[in-house]
């Protein structure tokens, strides 16, 4: 299931992102704001996956009336996009980082895949053509931003460095998740499903019609003891995501234009 954010009325989803209009609990009433209600909706989500996730499952974690949520969040769609900007507001943003842009960029990368990891269900908000506007989300562009800026690039080209960047990570955080999933969804680990199938396998396949395939999964399979090792992958993509900036950049300081 993907949602999509920014699908609620702009004005009301504005005003809760930057808290322009929050109201504050009546006395007698339980304690009740934006944030503690948010805080309980990323509690729900990171436990239980976003399919669950309504405004009544909210009202359950924080032991109210669900009517009572109403006062402070318009509804559902409103709620993930603050869910949204609030994970953002967690990635860390030091002035100083070693490494030039590379550097920087390799940072940005780590901790937005851990962030995915923290919270799997941020993977089914599509987020890349409408995201959220609040303050979080538009912090976390400037900070990426300035990890490319005054290195021989134009501001077209600075976002699409952060873009191609944030690409990369979300499709390796989506392949991260599923394989650290996969055990508890199925009930089967890694190795249980390949010794249940391997039998099988070794009857069906003819390694001498697809010898590559035969020998660089053998290879594969020994070094990673599984199908497939989501941290070797980010790794190794993350890496040629950064050497292909790095050549970009070269041509473009190099007065060659785009390559």
């Amino acid at each position: 299931m993907t949602e999509y954010s920014s699908q609620g009325d702009p004005a009301r989803s504005l005003a809760l992102l930057w808290r322009t209009g929050e109201r504050t609990g009546r006395r007698g009433k339980p304690d009740l704001s934006v944030d503690r209600i948010v805080r309980a909706a990323i509690s729900v989500a990171d436990a239980e996956g976003l399919a669950a996730l309504s405004m009544r499952r909210v009202a359950e974690q924080l032991g109210v009336g669900t009517m009572s949520l109403y006062t402070y969040v318009p509804g559902k769609a409103e709620l993930i996009d603050v869910m949204v900007d609030t994970a953002y507001g967690e990635l860390p943003a030091p002035a100083e980082v070693a490494g030039g842009w590379r550097g920087r960029l390799e940072l940005i990368a780590r901790e937005n895949l851990a962030l995915y990891r923290r919270h799997p269900w941020m993977l089914q908000v599509s987020t890349t053509s409408r995201p959220p506007l609040g303050p979080n989300l538009i912090a976390k562009y400037d900070y990426e931003l300035r990890a490319v800026d005054g290195i021989g690039l134009d501001d077209l080209e600075m976002d699409s460095v952060v873009t191609l960047l944030n690409g990369y990570v979300s499709g390796a955080a989506r392949g991260a998740v599923e394989a650290a999933q996969a055990p508890g969804e199925t009930g089967v680990t890694d190795e249980q499903w390949w010794y249940a199938h391997a039998p099988y396998l070794a009857k069906a396949f003819d390694p001498r019609r697809h010898p590559l395939a035969a020998r660089v999964g053998a290879a594969a399979g020994e070094a990673y003891n599984a199908a497939y090792d989501p941290d070797q992958a980010f790794e190794f993509g993350l890496q040629r995501v950064l050497d292909g900036i790095g050549a970009f950049v070269a041509a473009r300081t190099a007065g060659r234009g785009p390559v």
